[in-house]
Protein backbone atom coordinates (compact mmCIF):
# COMPACT_ATOMS: atom_id res chain seq x y z
CA UNK A 1 0.00 0.00 0.00
CA UNK A 2 2.82 2.32 1.07
CA UNK A 3 4.62 1.55 -2.17
CA UNK A 4 1.39 2.12 -4.45
CA UNK A 5 0.56 5.66 -2.56
CA UNK A 6 4.27 6.84 -3.12
CA UNK A 7 4.23 5.76 -6.29
CA UNK A 8 0.62 7.81 -6.98
CA UNK A 9 2.35 11.20 -5.31
CA UNK A 10 4.99 10.56 -8.17
CA UNK A 11 2.81 10.75 -10.63
CA UNK A 12 0.91 13.94 -8.89
CA UNK A 13 4.41 15.37 -8.92
CA UNK A 14 5.11 15.51 -13.01
CA UNK A 15 2.65 18.38 -12.91
CA UNK A 16 5.32 20.17 -11.59
CA UNK A 17 7.81 22.60 -13.75
CA UNK A 18 11.56 21.26 -13.00
CA UNK A 19 12.55 24.19 -11.16
CA UNK A 20 9.88 23.62 -8.53
CA UNK A 21 10.59 19.54 -8.96
CA UNK A 22 13.80 20.58 -8.55
CA UNK A 23 13.97 22.11 -5.04
CA UNK A 24 11.48 19.32 -3.79
CA UNK A 25 14.16 17.31 -4.34
CA UNK A 26 16.75 19.15 -3.00
CA UNK A 27 14.65 18.84 0.40
CA UNK A 28 13.95 15.37 0.24
CA UNK A 29 17.49 14.82 -0.03
CA UNK A 30 18.82 16.78 2.49
CA UNK A 31 16.18 14.37 4.89
CA UNK A 32 17.36 10.71 3.27
CA UNK A 33 20.95 12.10 4.42
CA UNK A 34 19.89 12.97 7.74
CA UNK A 35 17.42 9.66 8.18
CA UNK A 36 19.42 7.11 5.73
CA UNK A 37 21.82 5.62 8.72
CA UNK A 38 22.86 2.90 6.48
CA UNK A 39 23.29 4.31 3.09
CA UNK A 40 24.81 7.74 4.67
CA UNK A 41 27.38 5.21 6.11
CA UNK A 42 28.54 3.55 2.76
CA UNK A 43 28.71 6.91 1.20
CA UNK A 44 30.96 8.60 3.35
CA UNK A 45 33.02 4.96 3.57
CA UNK A 46 32.73 5.09 -0.20
CA UNK A 47 34.18 8.91 -0.33
CA UNK A 48 36.80 8.48 2.32
CA UNK A 49 38.58 5.64 0.39
CA UNK A 50 38.17 6.99 -2.99
CA UNK A 51 38.63 10.88 -1.98
CA UNK A 52 40.82 10.95 1.05
CA UNK A 53 42.56 13.87 -0.37
CA UNK A 54 39.63 15.59 1.54
CA UNK A 55 38.93 16.51 5.14
CA UNK A 56 36.06 14.93 6.57
CA UNK A 57 33.78 18.32 6.62
CA UNK A 58 34.59 18.34 2.59
CA UNK A 59 33.83 15.12 2.21
CA UNK A 60 30.31 15.26 4.38
CA UNK A 61 29.61 18.46 2.15
CA UNK A 62 30.06 16.11 -0.84
CA UNK A 63 27.78 13.52 0.70
CA UNK A 64 24.97 16.23 1.38
CA UNK A 65 25.32 17.05 -2.43
CA UNK A 66 25.18 13.59 -3.53
CA UNK A 67 21.99 12.70 -1.40
CA UNK A 68 20.57 16.01 -2.99
CA UNK A 69 21.45 14.82 -6.45
CA UNK A 70 19.87 10.99 -5.82
CA UNK A 71 16.67 12.19 -4.92
CA UNK A 72 16.23 15.01 -7.13
CA UNK A 73 17.03 12.21 -10.18
CA UNK A 74 14.30 9.93 -8.45
CA UNK A 75 11.59 12.52 -8.18
CA UNK A 76 12.09 13.93 -11.83
CA UNK A 77 11.36 10.22 -13.16
CA UNK A 78 7.77 10.94 -12.77
CA UNK A 79 8.11 12.74 -16.25
CA UNK A 80 9.91 10.19 -17.90
CA UNK A 81 7.35 7.97 -16.71
CA UNK A 82 4.30 9.88 -17.23
CA UNK A 83 5.57 13.21 -19.30
CA UNK A 84 5.44 13.70 -22.66
CA UNK A 85 8.07 13.01 -25.25
CA UNK A 86 8.00 16.70 -26.12
CA UNK A 87 8.63 17.52 -22.18
CA UNK A 88 11.59 14.80 -22.01
CA UNK A 89 13.11 16.61 -25.55
CA UNK A 90 13.23 19.55 -23.38
CA UNK A 91 14.93 18.45 -20.14
CA UNK A 92 17.67 16.07 -21.82
CA UNK A 93 19.69 17.36 -24.66
CA UNK A 94 21.67 15.40 -26.41
CA UNK A 95 25.50 16.67 -27.15
CA UNK A 96 28.18 14.41 -29.15
CA UNK A 97 25.78 12.62 -31.51
CA UNK A 98 28.30 13.11 -34.23
CA UNK A 99 30.26 10.32 -32.22
CA UNK A 100 27.65 7.95 -32.33
CA UNK A 101 26.57 8.92 -36.20
CA UNK A 102 30.36 7.54 -36.82
CA UNK A 103 30.11 3.89 -35.43
CA UNK A 104 26.40 3.23 -35.54
CA UNK A 105 26.13 0.78 -38.40
CA UNK A 106 27.79 -1.67 -36.38
CA UNK A 107 27.51 -3.53 -33.00
CA UNK A 108 28.02 -0.89 -30.55
CA UNK A 109 28.22 -1.03 -26.18
CA UNK A 110 27.23 2.01 -24.88
CA UNK A 111 29.01 2.49 -21.93
CA UNK A 112 26.89 4.25 -19.63
CA UNK A 113 28.16 4.26 -15.89
CA UNK A 114 26.36 5.25 -12.68
CA UNK A 115 25.87 8.86 -12.25
CA UNK A 116 22.32 9.76 -10.81
CA UNK A 117 21.12 10.49 -14.28
CA UNK A 118 21.29 7.62 -15.98
CA UNK A 119 17.38 6.81 -16.79
CA UNK A 120 17.53 9.95 -17.98
CA UNK A 121 19.95 9.29 -20.86
CA UNK A 122 18.10 5.91 -21.08
CA UNK A 123 14.85 7.05 -22.02
CA UNK A 124 16.16 10.36 -23.75
CA UNK A 125 17.60 8.25 -26.03
CA UNK A 126 14.32 5.38 -26.33
CA UNK A 127 13.24 8.11 -28.15
CA UNK A 128 15.50 8.20 -30.85
CA UNK A 129 16.21 4.70 -31.58
CA UNK A 130 15.94 1.29 -30.39
CA UNK A 131 18.03 -0.06 -27.63
CA UNK A 132 19.24 -3.52 -25.57
CA UNK A 133 20.16 -3.29 -21.73
CA UNK A 134 20.45 -5.52 -18.91
CA UNK A 135 18.41 -4.62 -15.33
CA UNK A 136 18.80 -6.14 -12.04
CA UNK A 137 15.35 -7.04 -9.95
CA UNK A 138 14.15 -4.86 -7.69
CA UNK A 139 13.04 -6.33 -4.31
CA UNK A 140 9.93 -4.76 -4.30
CA UNK A 141 7.51 -6.19 -7.06
CA UNK A 142 5.20 -3.12 -7.75
CA UNK A 143 7.88 -0.48 -7.88
CA UNK A 144 10.03 -3.15 -9.97
CA UNK A 145 7.10 -3.04 -11.92
CA UNK A 146 6.62 0.46 -12.28
CA UNK A 147 10.58 1.09 -13.15
CA UNK A 148 10.41 -1.46 -15.91
CA UNK A 149 6.94 0.36 -17.37
CA UNK A 150 9.22 3.84 -17.53
CA UNK A 151 12.20 1.95 -19.12
CA UNK A 152 9.61 0.63 -22.04
CA UNK A 153 7.96 3.53 -23.04
CA UNK A 154 8.98 4.68 -25.87
CA UNK A 155 10.28 2.45 -28.68
CA UNK A 156 11.06 -0.97 -28.73
CA UNK A 157 13.20 -1.30 -25.97
CA UNK A 158 15.38 -4.83 -25.33
CA UNK A 159 15.52 -5.40 -22.14
CA UNK A 160 16.88 -8.25 -20.14
CA UNK A 161 17.25 -9.78 -16.75
CA UNK A 162 20.82 -10.46 -15.12
CA UNK A 163 19.82 -13.87 -15.13
CA UNK A 164 19.10 -14.42 -18.29
CA UNK A 165 23.07 -13.30 -19.16
CA UNK A 166 24.86 -11.78 -22.06
CA UNK A 167 23.71 -13.76 -25.05
CA UNK A 168 20.59 -12.20 -25.66
CA UNK A 169 22.26 -8.86 -25.66
CA UNK A 170 25.38 -9.77 -28.16
CA UNK A 171 22.33 -11.15 -30.49
CA UNK A 172 20.71 -7.64 -30.30
CA UNK A 173 23.65 -6.24 -31.06
CA UNK A 174 24.49 -7.81 -33.52
CA UNK A 175 21.26 -7.65 -34.93
CA UNK A 176 21.72 -3.43 -34.66
CA UNK A 177 20.75 -2.54 -31.42
CA UNK A 178 23.35 -0.68 -29.31
CA UNK A 179 23.82 -1.99 -25.48
CA UNK A 180 23.50 0.31 -23.39
CA UNK A 181 25.78 -1.13 -20.89
CA UNK A 182 26.20 -0.33 -17.07
CA UNK A 183 29.39 -2.08 -15.96
CA UNK A 184 30.71 -0.60 -12.69
CA UNK A 185 28.68 -2.00 -10.01
CA UNK A 186 29.87 -4.85 -7.49
CA UNK A 187 28.09 -7.69 -8.83
CA UNK A 188 29.72 -10.45 -6.81
CA UNK A 189 33.10 -12.72 -7.49
CA UNK A 190 31.19 -13.93 -10.71
CA UNK A 191 33.29 -13.24 -14.11
CA UNK A 192 35.05 -10.32 -12.25
CA UNK A 193 38.53 -9.78 -11.60
CA UNK A 194 40.18 -6.75 -9.11
CA UNK A 195 40.99 -3.57 -10.99
CA UNK A 196 42.29 -0.64 -9.46
CA UNK A 197 39.21 2.09 -8.97
CA UNK A 198 40.53 5.18 -7.14
CA UNK A 199 43.55 3.73 -6.12
CA UNK A 200 41.31 0.90 -4.48
CA UNK A 201 41.15 -3.34 -5.45
CA UNK A 202 37.15 -3.03 -6.90
CA UNK A 203 35.69 -6.51 -8.19
CA UNK A 204 34.93 -5.41 -11.86
CA UNK A 205 33.19 -7.64 -14.31
CA UNK A 206 35.07 -8.22 -17.53
CA UNK A 207 32.16 -7.88 -19.87
CA UNK A 208 32.82 -4.86 -21.55
CA UNK A 209 35.87 -6.39 -22.83
CA UNK A 210 34.32 -9.64 -23.53
CA UNK A 211 31.49 -8.20 -25.14
CA UNK A 212 33.52 -6.42 -28.03
CA UNK A 213 35.80 -9.02 -28.57
CA UNK A 214 32.89 -11.34 -29.42
CA UNK A 215 30.62 -8.96 -31.01
CA UNK A 216 33.34 -6.86 -32.50
CA UNK A 217 31.81 -3.97 -31.18
CA UNK A 218 32.66 -0.51 -30.72
CA UNK A 219 32.85 1.37 -27.06
CA UNK A 220 31.55 4.63 -27.04
CA UNK A 221 30.94 6.38 -23.64
CA UNK A 222 27.93 7.96 -22.80
CA UNK A 223 27.17 10.21 -20.09
CA UNK A 224 24.18 11.90 -18.26
CA UNK A 225 24.93 14.95 -16.05
CA UNK A 226 22.26 16.61 -14.41
CA UNK A 227 22.18 20.49 -14.70
CA UNK A 228 21.82 22.87 -12.11
CA UNK A 229 18.47 24.38 -10.62
CA UNK A 230 15.88 23.38 -13.66
CA UNK A 231 18.19 23.50 -16.14
CA UNK A 232 17.10 19.85 -17.46
CA UNK A 233 20.36 17.03 -18.20
CA UNK A 234 22.62 16.53 -20.94
CA UNK A 235 23.48 13.19 -22.37
CA UNK A 236 26.79 13.40 -23.97
CA UNK A 237 28.52 11.38 -26.31
CA UNK A 238 32.44 10.83 -26.53
CA UNK A 239 34.29 9.49 -29.20
CA UNK A 240 34.66 5.72 -29.34
CA UNK A 241 37.82 4.50 -27.70
CA UNK A 242 40.41 3.34 -29.88
CA UNK A 243 42.55 0.14 -30.07
CA UNK A 244 39.81 -1.38 -27.68
CA UNK A 245 39.75 -4.18 -27.17
CA UNK A 246 43.48 -4.21 -26.95
CA UNK A 247 46.32 -6.87 -25.51
CA UNK A 248 44.33 -8.42 -22.72
CA UNK A 249 40.72 -8.42 -20.94
CA UNK A 250 42.88 -7.55 -17.77
CA UNK A 251 44.19 -4.56 -19.28
CA UNK A 252 40.83 -3.39 -21.21
CA UNK A 253 39.11 -3.59 -17.35
CA UNK A 254 41.39 -1.92 -16.20
CA UNK A 255 41.51 0.53 -18.53
CA UNK A 256 37.51 1.29 -18.48
CA UNK A 257 37.86 1.96 -14.62
CA UNK A 258 40.67 4.43 -15.35
CA UNK A 259 37.79 6.02 -18.02
CA UNK A 260 35.34 6.21 -15.49
CA UNK A 261 37.31 7.44 -12.32
CA UNK A 262 38.37 10.20 -14.20
CA UNK A 263 34.68 10.83 -15.42
CA UNK A 264 33.55 10.82 -11.94
CA UNK A 265 35.76 13.27 -10.53
CA UNK A 266 34.36 16.44 -13.43
CA UNK A 267 30.75 15.78 -11.13
CA UNK A 268 31.38 13.55 -7.79
CA UNK A 269 28.46 14.55 -6.08
CA UNK A 270 26.20 12.79 -9.27
CA UNK A 271 28.20 9.25 -8.76
CA UNK A 272 26.32 6.07 -6.87
CA UNK A 273 28.44 6.69 -3.88
CA UNK A 274 25.79 4.92 -1.74
CA UNK A 275 26.17 1.75 -3.62
CA UNK A 276 28.70 -0.77 -2.08
CA UNK A 277 30.95 -0.63 -4.76
CA UNK A 278 33.57 -2.81 -2.60
CA UNK A 279 31.60 -5.04 -1.13
CA UNK A 280 33.15 -8.27 -2.51
CA UNK A 281 37.02 -8.13 -1.57
CA UNK A 282 40.25 -10.29 -2.40
CA UNK A 283 40.43 -13.29 -0.20
CA UNK A 284 40.86 -12.49 3.69
CA UNK A 285 40.51 -8.87 3.29
CA UNK A 286 37.71 -7.58 5.50
CA UNK A 287 34.71 -5.91 4.75
CA UNK A 288 34.54 -2.19 5.08
CA UNK A 289 30.99 -1.73 4.99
Amino acid sequence: MLTRCALGLLWLLRLLPLTVLAAIGNGFGTLLYALGRERRKVCLINLARCLPELSARERDALARRHFRAFARAFLERAILWWGSPSRIRRLVRIEGLEHFEAVRRGPLILLAPHFVGLDMGWTRLALEFDMVSIYSNQNNPIFNAALLAGRRRFGRPNLLSRQQGVRPALRAMQAGQPFYYLPDMDYGQRDTMFAPFFGNDAATITGVSRLARLARARVLPCITRMLPGGEGYVVRFLPAWEDYPGASIAADTRHMNTFIEAQVRQMPEQYLWVHKRFKTRPPGEASWY
